[in-house]
C-alpha cells in the first residue's frame, strides 16, 4: 500500500483527523475546534491519503518575526507505519518551511516516545533540551531542532 497523495488539509478533513489522533494520549489529542483554529490560523496541516483514507497528518506552525518553523504534530495510523508516510510528511513540511524563509525546524516530543525520537534523529533533528513537566500529565519533553538546508526546496 502506498501513499496516493499528500495535500493541505481542509475543514472537511477534521473528522478524520480527530479519529487519526486516537493513538495519542487523551491529553495530546486535538478536539475538532482546535483543528478548525489550526486550519484557519498561522499553521499549515498536511494530510497523507491512501486509497481515499487519511492515514497521516503533520501540523506546522509559523510565527511572524522568526526564522523557526515548528512541527507541532505528526501522526501516522498504526496500520500504515513503516511505509514512508512520516518521511513524506516531514519532507513536504521542510519544503514549505524553506519557501517561507525559515532556516530551522523545531519540535517537542514526549521523552517516552523513543520511536518518534529515532525517526526525528534519522531526519537530522538533534536534541536541544529536555523540558521537565512539559505535558499536562507531567511528562518531560525532548526539544529537537534541525537546520533546513537551502536545497530543501528541491527535495523529494
Amino acid at each position: 500500500m502506498t501513499v496516493a497523495a499528500i495535500r493541505p488539509a481542509t475543514e472537511s478533513d477534521i473528522p478524520a483527523l480527530v479519529v487519526l489522533e486516537q493513538g495519542f494520549p487523551p491529553e495530546d489529542r486535538f478536539p475538532g475546534r482546535t483543528w478548525r483554529r489550526l486550519l484557519r490560523g498561522q499553521a499549515l496541516t498536511y494530510v497523507a491519503v491512501s486509497e481515499g483514507e487519511i492515514v497521516g497528518a503533520a501540523v506546522y506552525l509559523y510565527r511572524a518575526g522568526t526564522r523557526v518553523a515548528r512541527l507541532y504534530s505528526l501522526t501516522v495510523s498504526p496500520s500504515h507505519r513503516g511505509q514512508g508516510i512520516a518521511t513524506a510528511l516531514l519532507s513536504v513540511g521542510e519544503r514549505d518551511a524553506h519557501a517561507r524563509h525559515r532556516d530551522r525546524m523545531r519540535l517537542e516530543v514526549r521523552q517516552s516516545n523513543a520511536t518518534a525520537i529515532r525517526l526525528y534523529e534519522r531526519h537530522g533533528f538533534r536534541v536541544l533540551a529536555h523540558i521537565a513537566s512539559y505535558y499536562p500529565d507531567g511528562e518531560t519533553a525532548v526539544r529537537m531542532e534541525k537546520p533546513i538546508p537551502p536545497e530543501a526546496s528541491h527535495a523529494t
